[in-house]
């Protein structure tokens, strides 16, 4: 499954397809996108592939541009375990126009949440 879209419950929760959960696991990382959106990362994956991204020279300005946009607003949250839901928080929508609407499509190891 690469791309589904959904409404955001009163409590602005996501719920994750069913059969996206398993590669999801118990946690997630949201961040800022490059644009006006989000990303959604399995949290193995974050911890895997994205913190040995973000690691490099210290005085390399790319290499920290990078970690100021993926580390402002960064999130690890849980997904219940009944509905496979996550919270997505205020600072995430109004960064990316979310109202209630949203569409996610994967993007290699991740998927972007926009507005629908």
């Amino acid at each position: 499954m690469d791309y589904f879209e959904r409404k955001l419950d009163d409590k602005n929760r996501l719920t994750i397809p069913k059969e996206l959960q398993a590669e999801f696991g118990a946690e997630v990382v949201i961040t800022r996108g490059f644009k006006q959106y989000l990303h959604l990362y399995p949290k193995a994956i974050w911890d895997a592939e994205m913190e040995s991204a973000l690691t490099g020279n210290i005085l390399d300005e790319h290499i920290a541009d990078l970690n100021v946009q993926f580390r402002t607003g960064k999130v690890t949250a849980t997904l219940d375990k009944k509905q496979g839901r996550v919270t997505l928080e205020p600072h995430h929508l109004a960064y990316a126009g979310i109202q209630k609407d949203i569409v996610a499509v994967r993007a290699g190891k991740y998927f972007r949440i926009s507005a629908k």
